[in-house]
């Protein structure tokens, strides 16, 4: 297991992350997993002895569940918390009240303690605003994140599902008020769905922020299990939700290059399709969903699939996004102006 840098900390976590959003099955989240807490803790307990270091959930995942059986696992299992990165996340409706929704300072203060109380530890060390508040000032978000991480609370703060500019007016607030910054984006990336490369993925690399990646096989569509004109497996989750959006048709092609590629290697197609992500340079963390342990054991070894340059350039080739302004434009360009040697 290779372990990266977390954004512009010190802190190393591994290349690899555990999702539990398929922990518990409560309400909506039943469509994604009903993984219960014997099962969990296999998953667990199998990822971290892969090298996982690092799980991410969220409040919202079955109303609270998942983030029990998460912190419930750890103490099953025995394992000191130092040795875990754990991550969880607030915006989403957790109640009927006006306030139960949002990036507020109320309702971030009253999130994380009741996450701290589900998870059963005196601290998290990333939590994430986990959708963009059209409401809330940038300011009042990031003063709370601040006043949560010096508290020790919150060790680090990221966020997930923003716009470009937004996160770049978070990063500009808390230069300019001294206040913790976005170390982390988790966001939605994966072969059948490079649009983060546009203005998100250079922003990234100029502000040193880590990428955490959901949904890298866009929903399970990259999983091997659908192509033209099949529905894939009745009990497979993007049957029963098609979700996220993806151009189909240009998925379908990416599908049979990387079908090719994992004959070579005597793999799976999801295999390739997380390994393609992984050996993005920009790329901290892949955030991987299981039901099963078995389903964890072939998403893990991505880690160690190698694709060689004609392989990346191929599936490269296949997923190329179209041109949208200013892209075309600065393509149309040229190279940038460079000084001129003395």
């Amino acid at each position: 297991m290779k372990y990266n840098q977390l954004g512009n900390t010190g802190l190393f976590v591994s290349e690899i992350c555990l999702g539990t959003m398929t922990f518990g099955g409560a309400g909506y989240f039943k469509v994604v997993g009903e993984v219960q807490q014997k099962q969990a803790n296999d998953i667990v307990s199998r990822s971290l002895e892969a090298g996982v270091n690092f799980i991410d959930t969220a409040d919202v995942y079955s109303e609270g569940l998942s983030e029990k059986i998460t912190g419930q696992s750890l103490k099953d299992l025995g394992i000191k918390r130092s040795n875990v990165v754990l991550a969880t996340k607030c915006y989403g409706r957790v109640g009927k009240g006006p306030n139960d929704i949002g990036a507020s300072r109320g309702h971030i203060m009253d999130s994380v303690s009741r996450s701290l109380e589900r998870l059963q530890t005196d601290h998290i060390d990333l939590y994430q605003i986990h959708a963009t508040d059209s409401v809330t000032s940038v300011e009042e978000t990031m003063r709370a994140l601040d006043d949560l991480t010096r508290q020790g609370m919150v060790r680090y703060a990221g966020v997930s599902n923003w716009q470009a500019w937004k996160i770049m007016k978070a990063l500009g607030v808390s230069d300019k008020r001294g206040y913790a910054r976005f170390e982390t984006l988790q966001a939605y990336y994966s072969i059948a769905g490079r649009d983060l490369e546009r203005e998100i993925v250079p922003l990234l690399n100029d502000q040193k922020v880590g990428l955490m990646v959901w949904s890298p096989l866009a929903g399970g569509l990259l999983s091997g299990k659908f192509g033209p004109g099949s529905n894939g497996p009745e009990d497979a989750r993007r049957t029963k939700f098609d979700f996220p959006p993806v151009d189909k048709d240009r998925a379908w092609k990416c599908i049979d290059a990387m079908r090719e590629i994992g004959k070579k290697h005597d793999v799976s197609v999801a295999r390739v399709a997380l390994a393609y992500i992984l050996h993005k340079p920009f790329v901290t963390t892949v955030i991987i969903g299981a039901k099963n342990t078995e389903q964890l054991d072939d998403n893990i070894a991505a880690a160690a699939l190698k694709l060689s340059t004609e392989e990346m350039k191929t599936l490269d080739d296949v997923s190329a996004l179209p041109h949208e302004y200013p892209g075309w434009m600065l393509a149309r360009q040229g190279a940038e102006r460079v000084p001129q040697p003395k």
